[in-house]
């Protein structure tokens, strides 16, 4: 099946001591390239992340934004010490008596004090974490992989065109070659008649000789065949339910192998061309490729 490499999914759920958002965003790319954006806070939890969503793509930049908010953090976000606090105040109770300062100390002198106010490091869980995260990121690959699959069947649709195209210009140039011989016997004929202006009587058996000589050397049989067969060999990747990106793009280099080599061969005009168009769809089939998985 082919899947796009671009896409969007978005997944919310919330808990008694969780909310989590996920957005995930793909975009081309030759390898798969997963970018993280997660709080260090959360950062043992980034190879779990990571390997999950390697298991459900194969190919494309994948960018995950990921937001975890515990409701335990909207208390206790700080402590007192205090046994420093009172100590410290204690320190300064003296110091004014030594130094007979007439001042009271202020609850912001007492707080300036490194340690007694300090941050609280609530403790973290990360395996009820992941128990609440890996659902929810299942869910939103799942809609990615959704929507990665409705893109693909546009291309897939636009690619069976193009090789449909291919496909019949390939019946075309076999029908053509098939009778060259006749055609290059007039033309040999043609031409010796008019370098000879008629003086010298042409061997007919020689004319047939030249003109197998030449169909022989310009013979594209071969690459026929074995354009057939990629066409055949496309349409089974583009069917498999394995990604399709790589082999078809491999698979496509061996297209243009064999139609550059008719190229170079054909000696009929009308062919030529043929081959030049069926040239301009594999180059607009090597443009989607880029998009596919």
């Amino acid at each position: 099946m082919i899947k796009s490499m671009t896409g969007y999914a978005g997944s919310d759920i919330s808990t008694d001591k969780l909310t989590l958002t996920i957005e995930i965003r793909g975009y081309n790319s030759r390898h798969l390239d997963i970018s993280l954006k997660i709080s260090s806070r959360y950062a043992m939890l980034e190879e779990k992340i990571k390997k999950t969503v390697s298991e459900q793509v194969a190919r494309g930049r994948v960018e995950i934004k990921l937001f975890i908010q515990e409701t335990a953090e909207t208390t206790n976000l700080f402590r007192i010490n205090e046994s420093m606090a009172l100590g410290y105040y204690d320190a300064l109770v003296k110091l004014k008596a030594t130094c007979r300062i007439d001042e009271d100390i202020s609850l912001a002198l007492l707080s300036a004090k490194n340690g007694i106010v300090e941050t609280a490091e609530s403790n973290i869980n990360p395996d009820a974490i992941w128990c609440v995260l890996e659902g929810s990121l299942q869910a939103a690959l799942a809609d990615f992989d959704a929507m990665k699959k409705s893109e693909g069947a546009a291309l897939a649709a636009d690619l069976n065109d193009r090789l449909q195209l291919i496909e019949n210009a390939i019946h075309t140039i076999e029908t053509k070659t098939d009778s060259l011989l006749p055609i290059y016997q007039e033309k040999l004929k043609t031409r010796i008649t008019a370098l000879t202006q008629g003086i010298i009587d042409i061997d007919p058996v020689r004319i047939a000789q030249e003109a197998a000589f030449i169909v022989d050397r310009s013979d594209i049989s071969e690459e026929i065949v074995r354009a057939a067969s990629h066409l055949s060999q496309f349409r089974l990747l583009m069917a498999s339910a394995e990604p399709a990106g790589r082999p078809l793009n491999f698979l496509l280099q061996e297209f243009n192998r064999e139609f550059n080599t008719m190229g170079s061969k054909a000696g009929d005009t009308e062919v030529a061309h043929i081959i030049v168009m069926v040239k301009t769809e594999l180059e607009k089939i090597r443009e989607q490729i880029q998009n596919v998985e």
